[in-house]
């Protein structure tokens, strides 16, 4: 087995696991019977970057084990010449989420934010206890119902507007609870 299928073996088991291996169960994985082999492997990856060592030497995860690899941009307007270049690795939980423990998903149905490129079946990332800002898009609970809908505000008087014009807006009276702000959305295509 190559560096690079060692490699894809251990993606494979820490997005399985959400851990790296134990160097008896890299044994196992790697189909070898000497940990002094497991301890070369190991500092190849930890010098390639892929595993770091914490304060106690202990292994953890690095980036470019868990990312996902940027190979440059493409032109969303005119076809142009690309040029595939390796730029970064990027965690898409680092990407897509600036406060973990505020951050949460939820799963999206309806389709009233359909032209904010919100549609169901997307998950959202919301973010709680962050300040709701004029035209930011939050999630809300009005009268003991959630709904997601784009946050207006007119002095003290606050608007929730869909972004579908086949549905009315939303005049809280009296109980408006703001879950969070929406700061990312996913979606899948296959």
């Amino acid at each position: 087995m190559n560096t690079n299928n060692r490699l894809l073996v251990l993606r494979k088991f820490y997005f399985k696991h959400k851990r790296l291996p134990s160097y008896q169960e890299m044994l196992f994985l790697f189909k070898l019977k000497s940990k002094n082999a497991i301890f070369r492997i190991v500092r190849k990856f930890i010098d390639n970057g892929f595993l770091k060592q914490d304060a106690k030497g202990h292994l953890i995860a690095s980036e470019l084990l868990y990312g996902v690899k940027i190979l440059g941009t493409v032109e969303a307007g005119f076809p142009s010449a690309a040029e595939e270049e390796l730029t970064d690795a990027v965690s898409l939980d680092d990407y897509l989420i600036t406060n973990k423990q505020a951050s949460f998903l939820l799963k999206v149905s309806g389709m009233s934010m359909i032209n904010a490129g919100i549609r169901p079946g997307d998950l959202v990332v919301v973010e709680r206890g962050r300040e709701a800002n004029n035209n930011d898009i939050v999630v809300a609970s009005v009268d003991n119902e959630w709904t997601i809908k784009r946050l207006k505000k007119n002095g003290k008087k606050i608007i929730l507007y869909p972004e579908n014009a086949k549905f009315k807006p939303i005049y809280p009276q009296d109980n408006l609870i703001l879950g969070g702000v929406v700061t990312g959305v996913i979606r899948k295509y296959h």
